[in-house]
């Protein structure tokens, strides 16, 4: 069993200070605090080590305190709206219209509620006496002390001013500290009534250096050191040390780059274009007709502007005509100054057709991670702007094989061993298909779109070969990656969150 010496041994010198003062009657931690000229969060954290110890008592109270809102401290100074509605009334009463004060309007109901008048054909008349209610108690009284316990008062007047908007309650934690016996037992008092620590003749070392180990006399637990005995502190290695909470990348963040990095790794060129765009990169340049739904008002962001666009020629031809692929195209006529319309990028193929168009020729493997915006009512599942992951290749004699090992692998590095295709059906890719996912627990999920873009897409463009695409909705692979239900969280400084979610290389 340790000695008193050691238990002492085992108090830093914050601790030992802390309970001197507790010893000495000092009961407060904010005068403890102001006395040793250190933080009342430090005093306290000693007082419930010390208390674990045995040597302190600790009473910890949480109490629900009152103060006077700024109209509640107002309503103190010239009183409640119905007491100065019954002073303006006198004893012969007042017409209701007289009334003209909006903030007085509200003590008519009040002074019924109280019977301390009546309104009788549109005119206010007292009934008698009307007393100082509790309620005006209440507000005096924080008027002049202050902050005060819920204990104070009567509960039904606190709940009435509370609903009234004129008190607001808070929380107030206090402690008290009161020495053991064990605690005592480590003092001794002098004829001059002074506290000592029975073992202040010894000198404890918090923290060893290479000099006292090099040059110091050991022995047991006591190091001899520049002529003077010191007693080495112990330390608990087994209690659990502080949280630390080290700057970090966004988790969000941090699985964009990691994305970033596979697209990389597999030999795509990252690329990038403008926010807004003309209608004619967004929808036209991807045989979008249109008439097309997508391109309502209530689906996309439209701007109060008009861009330039590039000769528009082949593009007409094929929307109206379908150019010479073989096919029939849209049919009526289509309109330039539709097509100059900017937007919001409703996508981030507008940012990977551009780029095709200006590098028609093989070979082409390019990616985007980027912000798109839609108008999407804001649920726990779809926001009005997300990110999305974009890749597309073109190449000599690729084939639909070629998509759906190259989707393989991306998914493989992802992290997904468990891959499937299925058909779907895209607006501007033939044929089209769904990757999905075997996510444990889940079952099969749906990460993205893919396909070879239709030939009325690349032919007007001058692109003669194959182009694969795909498309991945990121914030739904960070919701299965991070455990979210709510997608909003991706976006809010929730500290706990941020501050919870592990940091690895790896999402």
């Amino acid at each position: 069993m340790p000695s008193e010496e050691d238990n002492l041994s085992a108090l830093s010198p914050r601790d030992r200070q802390v309970l001197k003062e507790i010893s000495e009657g000092q009961s407060n931690p904010k005068k403890i605090a102001e006395k040793l000229e250190i933080k009342e969060v430090s005093v306290i954290s000693s007082a419930e080590g010390l208390a674990e110890k045995g040597l302190i008592r600790l009473d910890k109270k949480v109490e629900e305190v009152y103060a006077l809102t700024e109209e509640g401290a107002r309503y103190a100074e010239i009183g409640l709206p119905e007491r100065r509605i019954l002073e303006i009334a006198g004893a012969d009463g007042v017409p209701i219209s007289k009334i003209e004060d909006p903030s007085l309007k509200v003590g008519i109901g009040w002074l019924k509620k109280k019977s301390w008048a009546a309104v009788e054909a549109g005119k206010i008349k007292p009934t008698g006496e009307a007393p100082p209610g509790k309620d005006e108690e209440i507000l005096e009284a924080l008027h002049f002390q202050g902050q005060t316990g819920a204990s104070a008062f009567d509960p039904e007047a606190l709940k009435v001013l509370k609903s009234r908007g004129l008190v607001e309650p808070s929380t107030c934690k206090s402690w008290c500290f009161e020495i053991t016996d064990a605690g005592r037992s480590f003092f001794r008092r002098s004829v001059e009534d002074s506290v000592t620590f029975r073992w202040d003749s010894i000198s404890y070392i918090n923290q060893i250096t290479s000099d006292m180990i090099k040059n110091g006399n050991w022995g047991g637990k006591d190091v001899y050191y520049k002529g003077a005995r010191h007693e080495v502190r112990p330390y608990d290695v087994t209690l659990t040390a502080e949280r630390i909470y080290p700057g970090k990348m966004h988790p969000y963040q941090r699985l964009l780059s990691w994305m970033r990095e596979i697209m990389l790794e597999m030999g795509f060129t990252e690329i990038k274009g403008e926010i807004v765009q003309p209608s004619y990169w967004n929808f036209d340049a991807l045989f979008q007709p249109q008439d097309h739904p997508a391109r309502e008002m209530q689906d996309t962001f439209y701007l109060d502007t008009k861009a330039d666009i590039p000769d528009y020629a082949t593009v007409k031809e094929m929307h109206e005509r379908g150019g010479e692929v073989g096919s029939t195209g849209w049919g009526g006529t289509w309109d330039p100054e539709v097509a100059r319309k900017e937007v919001l990028r409703t996508h981030t193929t507008s940012v990977t057709i551009k780029y095709l168009a200006d590098h028609p020729n093989p070979p082409v493997k390019a990616f985007s991670i980027d912000r798109v915006y839609r108008r999407e009512a804001i649920d726990p599942t779809h926001t009005p702007e997300f990110e999305q992951l974009e890749g597309v290749i073109m190449d000599e004699n690729l084939s639909f094989a070629n998509l759906l090992g190259v989707l393989k692998e991306f998914y493989a590095k992802m992290g997904f061993d468990e891959v499937r295709f299925r058909p779907g059906y895209f607006p501007y890719t033939e044929p089209s298909v769904e990757p999905e996912v075997y996510i444990e627990g889940l079952g099969w999920v749906e990460l993205g779109g893919a396909g070879v873009f239709r030939r009325e897409v690349t032919a007007p463009f001058g692109i003669d070969h194959p182009v694969l695409a795909w498309g991945l909705g990121v914030g739904r692979l960070a919701m299965l990656r991070l455990g979210l239900k709510d997608l909003r969280l991706l976006y809010q400084s929730d500290v706990g969150w941020l501050r919870d979610v592990p940091l690895s290389t790896r999402m």
